[in-house]
This record gives C-alpha cells, structure tokens and sequence, in this order.
C-alpha cells in the first residue's frame, strides 16, 4: 500500500472529516478526497460512509483504521526510543495513574521533578481504567496493584492501607468514635462500591457499611472524599498517604484499616533505555524515601 495514502485515510479516520483532517495535515480537502478514493480504488472497498455529520469507517474502514493505529503506535515508541538516545532528558513522557494518587501524592511533587529535568514535559493521565502500555496508551503507568500484562518492567514502589480520617474541628463538634459501632452516629464518606477502585478498599468500605452507617456521603474518587473531609461533613476513607501533605487531618480508629495495597511503577520492556523513564522513576523512588522519613520524623514527635 501507500504509505502516503494511509498517512492521509487515519487522519481522516481519526478525524472523522476531510476538512479537519485537511487542516492537520496542510492539504486541501479537495486533495485529501483524491487520496481517500485512490486508496478506496486501490484496495477495491468503500472505507467511509458519507454522512451528513461526517464521515462513519465501514467495516472494512475500521479493520483498516486499527492497522493504521497500532502503526503510529509503533512508530511513536522507535520515535521515542530514538530520542532517549540522546544524554539530555526533554520531550515528552506520558504517565498514568488513578485520581487519587494522582491528585494528591505526585501532582504536587512534581515541582522537584521540573526543578531537576525543565525540558521534560509531563502528560499526566489521571483515570482508573488501566491504559495498555505495550500499545503505547501510555508510556508509564503508577497502578494499585500488580500489572497483568506481559513485556513490562514493573517494580514495587511501596504499599497504601486506607484508613479513616476527620478534621479536629469535626471531632470537636460531633464527637470522637470509640468502636466501629459508634460509626453509626456519624457520616461515612467514601468512594462508591460501585466505582473502579481496588479490592482491599472496597471491601474495607463494606465491613465500615456493616455497622449500621446510615449517613452517607459516596463520591468516585479519593480527591472528592478528601475536600468534604476538609470541609468538615464527616469521616472519611482516604489512603493513608495524604497524612502528610494535610497535617489537619486525625486518624479515627487507629485500629482500624484496609489490607495492604501494593504500589506499582510499570513500563514497556522495549522503553528499558528510556532517560525519561528513568529520570521520572528514580524522582518517584526518592520523593517515596523522603515521604517514608518524614511519617517516622512525625510518628516520633
């Protein structure tokens, strides 16, 4: 096939009109039209249905659209790997990991990383769905669990317990529980067990829920949970990481906690040479250190 041609049909695909893609690629749409029906004519099949809000892949099409994809896929990881060739760390590195680790662990360290790397520039994706490495979704990923996928390097960066908190003006107000059962005179706030979130945190909830909780505030990730703590509308379920970045927050039931949940760095085996990854790493490992120093100097005090 022409390269040129299927450089023109995924713009289009992924555009899902000529003119747009006309813009991104600098052509006219008169141009980019020929070059649809040539690449159309060439492999005898209709690619797009033409319709009056765009354009829609046919069958055909969409096989076509995923072969294209997973090219430029291949392409941006040996552009990557070509870059990392060089001794300075710059461009672009693409990390995902969950709101709530992202929100309020590693987005507010990454001044330290910026101080260090001024050229690096952070694509910070903050979901729970579990973005495919390999498939270049991303190009590292912080997760609340073990990897799955093969061909990643993967290494434990530490472990989370989540915990109850309140604010001191809260517990002033309403008062401070003694046992689980007293739970059942406050607010309980904490993500929704239908939300994506890992089992030990899930099945923490349901055990607090099982002591007649009848005040509810559910929110779908931990940076919501956070703020209505802050804002005093109850107890809330957080990671127990955010003790140190919000000295207001007081632990409730000290005796009570989730089942340990492994952290996770992970990285495509063929990005083992990455300067980025590597730089982006090694600030994640020394951040982890200097958060671990920190909980013993106040757990000492």
């Amino acid at each position: 096939m022409d390269w040129d041609k299927l450089r023109i049909f995924h713009a289009v695909a992924d555009a899902g009109s000529l003119t747009h893609a006309g813009d991104v690629l600098h052509l006219s749409q008169s141009a980019v039209s020929r070059q649809i029906r040539a690449l159309e004519e060439s492999l005898n099949t209709t690619l797009f249905h033409r319709h009056a809000r765009g354009l829609i892949l046919t069958e055909q099409g969409e096989l076509l659209f995923d072969a294209t994809s997973s090219m430029n896929k291949r392409l941006d990881a040996a552009a990557a790997r070509i870059r990392d060739s060089e001794e300075e760390v710059f461009g672009e590195l693409r990390v995902t990991t969950t709101i709530g680790f992202g929100t309020l662990w590693l987005a507010p360290r990454l001044p330290h990383l910026y101080d260090k790397y001024p050229d690096l520039n952070i694509d910070l994706m903050l979901e729970e769905k579990v973005l495919d490495l390999p498939m270049r979704e991303a190009d590292v990923a912080i997760r609340m669990k073990e990897p799955s996928q093969a061909d990643l390097i993967r290494k434990r960066l530490m472990s989370v317990r989540m915990r109850l908190y309140a604010t001191q003006s809260y517990l002033e107000t309403n008062g401070t529980p003694g046992s689980l059962e007293e739970l059942s005179d406050h607010r309980l706030i904490c993500q929704n067990l239908k939300s994506e979130q890992v089992g030990a945190g899930a099945t923490y909830v349901q055990g607090l829920l099982a002591n007649n909780v009848t005040s509810m505030l559910y929110v779908n990730n931990y940076f919501g949970v956070l703020q209505a703590v802050l804002h005093d509308l109850g107890i809330g379920v957080l990671p127990d990481y955010v003790i140190q970045d919000f000295p207001d927050l007081t632990r409730v039931l000290p005796e009570s906690e989730s089942a340990e949940i492994p952290v996770f760095l992970a990285y495509p085996e063929e990005m083992r040479q990455s300067k980025r990854i590597a730089a982006f790493r090694d600030f994640v490992q020394e951040e982890i250190i200097s958060h671990r120093k920190q909980l013993r100097q106040k757990e000492n005090i």
